[in-house]
């Protein structure tokens, strides 16, 4: 079905409704899951909430029950449309935004989960990530496109030149599952498995198992799709020999996915987006131009460029995505990443005990002058871009006598604002874009110390919106809402996102210049931790 004839069907079944918009978006994040209700303002009428159950059977393993997943969404936008008061008939359309990269296998008669969900943050395939990118087959491959690429100049072979595999991606994770779950790898060749991330499982269970797919956005992210030939990978899945008889279809971000099943809230309501969460956070920032750029800060730091109608390709370990597809248009992203940034706060407040309060942490950091010499290094899940080392380690270096619960925390929240500086400087050298603005939003962003110091650092004025803890979902609301006529185009959109305050660069460079540079020290001794495990 074309995307503009599901937009003419959705605006149709829902004639009548679309000025007075109830649009649903469920926000899937890591630790927690939302769904709220919006108006055609983009204001929340209702919301509801659920805290995810991690599962960790092993050390570095990451799990969630599929299960209780989608019984726990399903009554999160129950409670939110009774919140509402509203009926389920009166519903314009629902939205779904995901953490990516969270993958499963079900059996595609039965519907049965082979496992649990194995998360984005999993490091089961560590050791898959190091065979892999230092084996003769990958050098061949980077070798074979490098010379390509010097008689084609296409972008596609320069990406694939630099290709490296990363454990937040589904690939590896997804060959450790084939390898390691008896008789699965024969059952996917003779087409009795379904894969997906979060997203197509809950669009299969929601539309009752008749709808198997996802969108541009979540699988442009798992390093099985290729966005420069907008299909999955035959390249990627060939050389790790997975079998591409396993994945969904990808469908635009915002059109008609499918409709749930009348038996889940007893009456159909349209399925009109699917999207990963920091295109849904991108979009929900109008960030709509190319040079456009926007920071999240929730359980990791994303940094996503607009750039165009054209991917970019990296060599520092930025990825190219495909961050929305509306109609016939596409808009791709370029992304860096680093996958710690609330895990270390929260870690610090509940394990290490550094405060009480997160809301302290700001004005905790801002009681001393500095770290007294403490450095810190997030690395739970590895380090990223531009770095790329899946084998470094989280490191606490230069405690004394003197050190102080402050001193921890001051360290913590500046290595937040070194990552960025990293990324940031990362995004400006390669891609050549000139830069408009930088929007920041998701729940650590809340700290006053930690973006002003991110302004400081990159000489850039960061802008803050009053939705910065519910951007994703917002950005959700506007795709879905968009796909049946809620909103005409996006220009309306920008007139609902707001700012809050903007932090304008401070001359303070020159004093954290040499701190700088010595966190550069520690993060050098952070690496190759784990090389001989």
């Amino acid at each position: 079905m074309s995307g503009e004839s599901d937009v003419h069907e959705a605006e149709e079944a829902h004639e009548g409704i679309k000025h007075e918009a109830n649009i649903i978006a469920v926000d899937i994040g890591t630790t927690s899951l939302r769904s709220h209700v919006y108006d055609n303002h983009g204001h929340i009428k209702a919301s509801s909430s659920k805290k995810i159950e991690l599962i960790h059977p092993k050390p570095g393993w990451s799990e969630m029950d599929p299960e209780l997943l989608y019984k726990q969404v399903v009554a999160c936008v129950d409670e939110s449309i009774k919140a509402a008061g509203i009926k389920v008939s009166e519903v314009t359309c629902l939205g779904i935004a995901v953490q990516r990269n969270t993958c499963l296998t079900w059996d595609s008669k039965t519907g049965k989960p082979f496992h649990n969900f194995i998360t984005w943050q999993d490091l089961r395939a560590r050791d898959y990530v190091k065979s892999w990118n230092t084996s003769l087959t990958l050098k061949a491959l980077n070798s074979g496109s490098k010379v390509l690429h010097t008689f084609t100049r296409k972008k596609r072979f320069l990406s694939a030149s630099v290709l490296k595999f990363m454990s937040p991606q589904v690939t590896l994770r997804l060959l450790w599952i084939l390898d390691n779950i008896p008789d699965l790898r024969k059952k996917a060749l003779d087409g009795e498995v379904k894969f997906g991330c979060i997203e197509s499982w809950l669009l299969w269970k929601l539309t009752g198992s008749q709808v198997h797919a996802t969108d541009f956005s979540c699988a442009s992210a798992t390093g099985l799709y290729d966005p420069f030939l907008v299909s999955w990978s035959t390249i990627v899945c060939g050389l790790v020999n997975i079998p591409m008889n396993i994945f969904p279809d990808v469908l635009p971000t915002s059109g008609v996915f499918g409709h749930v099943d009348e038996s889940v809230f007893g009456s159909s309501i349209p399925i009109t987006c699917l999207v990963g969460d920091q295109s849904a956070s991108m979009f929900g920032e109008c960030c709509f131009d190319v040079g456009d750029i926007k920071c999240t800060l929730g359980t990791g730091m994303f940094i996503d460029l607009n750039t165009g109608e054209e991917p970019h390709a990296s060599i520092a370990g930025l990825y190219p995505l495909i961050g929305w597809k509306i109609g016939n248009k596409m808009t791709y992203l370029a992304e860096g990443a680093a996958n710690d940034a609330g895990t270390v706060i929260n870690w610090a407040q509940l394990q290490l005990g550094l405060f009480e309060d997160v809301r302290d942490t700001a004005s905790i950091a801002e009681s001393v002058e500095d770290t007294d010499g403490v450095y810190f290094v997030p690395a739970f899940c590895g380090l990223q871009a531009p770095i790329n080392d899946d084998k470094a380690t989280t490191l606490m270096i230069g405690m004394t006598p003197s050190t102080t619960k402050a001193h921890l925390t001051r360290a913590i929240l500046e290595s937040i604002a070194f990552r960025f500086k990293l990324l940031y400087e990362t995004v400006l050298s390669e891609t050549k874009i000139p830069l408009s603005y930088i929007r920041v939003d998701g729940g650590v962003c809340n700290n006053d110390f930690l973006v002003q110091l991110m302004a400081d650092l990159t000489n850039q004025v960061i802008n803050k919106s009053t939705q910065t803890d519910n951007m994703s979902s917002l950005g959700t609301a506007f795709f879905a809402g968009l796909a049946v006529g809620v909103w005409k185009d996006v220009k309306e959109l920008e007139k609902i996102r707001l700012t809050e305050r903007e932090f304008h660069p401070q001359p303070t460079w020159q004093k954290y210049k040499p701190v700088f540079h010595q966190w550069e020290r520690a993060v050098s001794r952070s690496q190759k931790w784990y090389e001989e495990s």
